[in-house]
Parts: structure tokens; C-alpha cells; sequence
């Protein structure tokens, strides 16, 4: 068969997933394989190609070795606590040992209802399948950590939304899709001894090097809140915004997890949100780290009986281990900027540079990305244009430009050049250029999700058969709200 399974979390008890096979559909047909990673994970790409394969990635056909199920989790939704939540409209096929030595989950989302499905249909739009596709590849590229895209398949059915639309299967690959939710799922029940089972296949799986720790739960405390830190910061310097940072949708892997009504900011303004269903800009982008903190707030509440047998102990523990995570955010995200702006080992100058330059974008309403990009090209040539025809009043930006080129006049050229071109991509998934392929799609065109997904293979480098695809967008392609897809 085209997998070669070896799974583990479908040896777990019972009441860790609900055993649950794929619904068939009716007329499958693939629309993308992504043969890079099918080769990583050391799979036949031929026969994952194949009809055979096709009838896996749709969901008609258990392959060998398949241990198929949905995992069990709750979680906070926009602040509320949902008890039973779980996988409602995704299947974990099994495990893969890949060829660099990792263990990664193949799931299928889109192949229908489980145990956890709550009255749906189970059932993915198109839409969000290639909207998935399109983002979590781009973010790979992007070099940021995340779950990948191994297939998009149209179903050939229609499914239920705004009325009915066309219906797709996308299957999915991660290093676990174990969530802060899924803790929650046993700590809400009480259920000590299984959250420590839990606990320990995560650092068995994850964190292998904090089973050596004197106190192993507070070193895998540490390390999720060490990665979610720096996973934040990264998503911000890209201008990345994920639109439903609920608890269910924190992997403890560290990977970016769940592109719903995610987006990239166009104009650069802190408060932008999205989601058509996040009324209130809870994870409005500027929002983003502080929310992660939160999270991990109830991620620690989940592991209080574990940390220390004293009540007291155990949360002391456990705020010392938070109280790090301001800091750890706050430093990765001035790296990350500083880095922007072609400067390394940053001070509080250069962090004021950063913030001095967001405000004069906010109020300029210039493009997060090309400003940035625009830098470079400033600094190279010599010559602003690039850059200060982004701003509605170019004299917003005329007195940082020679602050910045002093601050840099002590450092090599070349140095801050080629880190601002490692750093700034030219290409991201535009939001118009996302929805532009989805409507294609649903219409039964995809070339513009192909051609997108081919451009966004390489962010960091010019394509001049593809420089349209650098631009923002024109005012009647602004992008003003996505959906979750559910």
C-alpha cells in the first residue's frame, strides 16, 4: 500500500477517540498531489497518484495498516468552554515514520460524520480545502513550523452551506494533532490518570529530552510555551493573522494548525481581523500574542495535578513557567522585526525603530509586505521611491529612512541586504489572490490554484513571470471577511 502505517495513539485507551471509518463519495478526483512530501514521508508517490491512491485520499478505501478514528478534545471557543468537541468532520488514518526519522499523522478532513460531528454533515466545502492547501504550503515555504498539505480531492458531491456548493476532501500531515484541548478533554472529566497518559506519550513523542528532567511535566510545560512564543512571533512578522486561536486549535507540537477564516494583513493595522465570526476582534492580529499567553494559561491548568502532588507547589510551578512567556514572545517578535529592518542583536533603539515605523504604516496605510520588501531595494539603490510611494503622505516615512540608513551607516551593506531578503518575502497567499483560486475552483477551474501554489514555492525569491501576484490588492479586490468552512 501506499503507507506504511505504524500508530501509536490508536493503542491509547478508549476514551481518548471514538474508532470511526471515512464515508465514500461519490465521484472523487484529485486536484493536487503534493509529491514533495509524499516523497519526505517516504511514500510511493506512483501508487498515491494512482487510483488506489485516489480512493484512500477520498475516503473510499481504508488502506492496510489504517487504524482509522477521531480524536476526542474540548476546548475554549472565543472565551467560552466547550466540554465535547473532537474531531467532527476530520479521520486520522494512522502514522508515518518519514524519511528524516519523525513521526507525522495522516488525516483526512471532509470525510464525513463522526462521533464529535454535533448535527453536521461532516463534510468539507471545496473552498476551505484549497484555501488549506494554498496557506499551509505557503507557511512550510515561509519556513514557519505547520501542518502540511499532502492532497486536495474534489468529492463530486455538494454539500450544504451558503446553499450548496461543491464538496472536496483534504488530507492533512502533522507531528501530532494533539491539542491544549485535548488535555482539557480529561482535565474537565477529572480523569488523572489519563491526562497522565497523555502527558507522557506528548513527551514521549515531542519532548523526548524532558523525560530526563527532574520534574519531566514542568519541562514539557516550558517547551510548549517555549514554541507556542516563538510560533506567535512568527506568524506577526509575515503578517500572518489565524482568525480562531481558540484552545482546540493550539497544537502542543508547535505547529500551525487548523487555516480556517485565516488571512494576511494587507494595509498594516494592529486591530484587523478577519473571521466573520470573530465579532468582537478577539484575535485581531495585534491580539495574537496575547492570546497565545492566555491559551497556555489553560494549557498549564490542565497539567496542575501532574506538576506537584501539593496544590500549592503545583501552581507555583506553574506561574513561574507562564510568567517566562511575555518575555520569550516579546524577544522573538524583536528579533523577528528587528531583522525586518536589516538589524541583528537589536537593542531598545532598534525596537523603538520598529514600533516608530508600524505607527507611521498604520497611519500611512501602507502594505505590511511590499514596505517591507521595498526596504531592501531602498537600501541597495539608494533611491526611497519604492518605499515612500507606499504611504498616502510620503513624508511620513522620509524622516525614518534616514534614521534607518544612519543606524546602518556602521554596518556592512551586504549583511543587513541579504538578512532583510531572508527575512521579508516578496510573496505571500494574498487574500484576493486565495479567493480567486477558491472561486475558480468552485467553478471547476484550477489553474489559478495551481499557479498560486507554484509562486508561493518560493517567497523569498523574484519571479518576473509572476510579479502580479507581489501586489496588493486593487480596491474592489480587498478582501474584507473569511470563513471558518464548517
Amino acid at each position: 500500500m501506499p503507507f506504511c502505517f505504524d500508530n501509536t495513539y490508536a493503542g491509547l485507551p478508549d476514551t481518548f477517540l471514538e474508532r470511526i471509518a471515512p464515508t465514500p463519495v461519490s465521484r472523487p478526483e484529485m486536484i493536487r498531489l503534493n509529491d514533495r512530501l509524499a516523497t519526505e514521508l517516504g511514500i510511493d508517490v506512483a501508487r498515491l497518484g494512482s487510483l488506489e491512491g485516489l480512493s484512500i485520499l477520498s475516503g473510499n478505501q481504508c488502506p492496510d495498516g489504517s487504524d482509522p478514528l477521531a480524536m476526542a478534545y474540548s476546548g475554549h471557543q472565543f472565551g467560552g468552554f466547550s466540554p465535547q468537541l473532537g474531531d467532527g468532520r476530520a479521520i486520522l488514518l494512522g502514522e508515518v515514520i518519514g524519511n528524516d526519522g519523525v513521526r507525522r499523522d495522516i488525516q483526512l478532513k471532509g470525510s464525513g460524520p463522526t462521533p464529535f460531528s454535533r448535527r453536521g454533515d461532516g463534510r468539507s466545502a471545496l473552498g476551505p480545502v484549497l484555501r488549506e492547501y494554498i496557506v499551509s504550503e505557503a507557511m512550510a515555504a515561509l519556513g514557519v513550523p505547520t501542518t502540511r498539505a499532502l492532497a486536495a480531492v474534489s468529492s463530486g458531491d455538494r454539500v450544504v452551506r451558503e446553499g450548496m456548493v461543491p464538496g472536496g476532501v483534504f488530507t492533512r500531515v502533522a507531528q501530532s494533532h494533539i491539542r491544549v484541548g485535548t488535555f482539557q478533554w480529561f482535565a474537565v472529566r477529572q480523569d488523572e490518570d489519563n491526562l497522565r497518559v497523555l502527558a507522557d506519550y506528548v513527551i514521549a513523542r515531542h519532548y523526548p529530552n524532558a523525560q530526563q528532567e527532574k520534574n519531566p511535566y514542568r519541562a514539557l510545560l516550558d517547551e510548549v510555551i517555549q514554541r507556542q512564543a516563538e510560533l506567535i512571533a512568527h506568524w506577526m512578522q509575515l503578517g500572518f493573522i489565524h482568525g480562531v486561536m481558540n484552545t482546540d486549535n493550539m497544537t502542543v507540537s508547535g505547529e500551525t494548525i487548523d487555516y480556517g477564516p485565516c488571512a494576511f494583513l494587507d494595509v498594516y493595522d494592529p486591530t484587523k481581523r478577519f473571521s466573520s465570526i470573530d465579532h468582537q476582534g478577539r484575535y485581531a492580529f495585534g491580539n495574537q500574542g496575547r492570546i497565545g499567553h492566555w491559551n497556555l494559561i489553560r494549557f498549564a491548568e490542565t497539567l496542575l495535578p501532574l506538576l506537584d502532588a501539593d496544590k500549592k507547589n503545583s501552581i507555583a510551578e506553574a506561574e513561574a513557567a507562564l510568567d517566562a512567556y511575555p518575555d520569550l514572545h516579546r524577544s522573538a517578535l524583536q528579533t523577528r522585526f528587528t531583522a525586518k529592518i536589516g538589524l541583528e542583536g537589536a537593542d531598545a533603539d532598534d525596537w523603538d525603530m520598529v514600533e516608530i515605523l508600524l505607527k507611521a504604516m498604520a497611519e500611512g496605510q501602507a502594505d505590511f509586505t511590499l514596505v517591507y520588501r521595498h526596504l531592501s531595494d531602498a537600501l541597495e539603490s539608494g533611491n526611497d521611491d519604492a518605499v515612500t510611494r507606499l504611504f498616502n503622505q510620503p513624508e511620513q516615512i522620509v524622516a525614518w529612512l534616514t534614521n534607518w540608513r544612519t543606524r546602518l551607516h556602521d554596518v556592512d551593506r551586504g549583511h543587513p541586504l541579504a538578512l532583510m531578503r531572508r527575512t521579508n518575502p516578496v510573496f505571500i497567499p494574498r487574500n484576493h489572490r486565495v479567493e480567486e483560486a477558491i472561486k475558480a475552483g468552485n467553478d471547476g477551474d484550477f489553474e489559478p490554484f495551481h499557479r498560486l501554489n507554484e509562486v508561493l514555492q518560493n517567497p523569498f525569491t523574484e519571479q518576473t513571470k509572476f510579479s502580479e501576484y507581489e501586489a496588493a490588492p486593487a480596491p474592489d479586490e480587498v478582501v474584507l471577511a473569511t470563513f471558518c468552512g464548517t
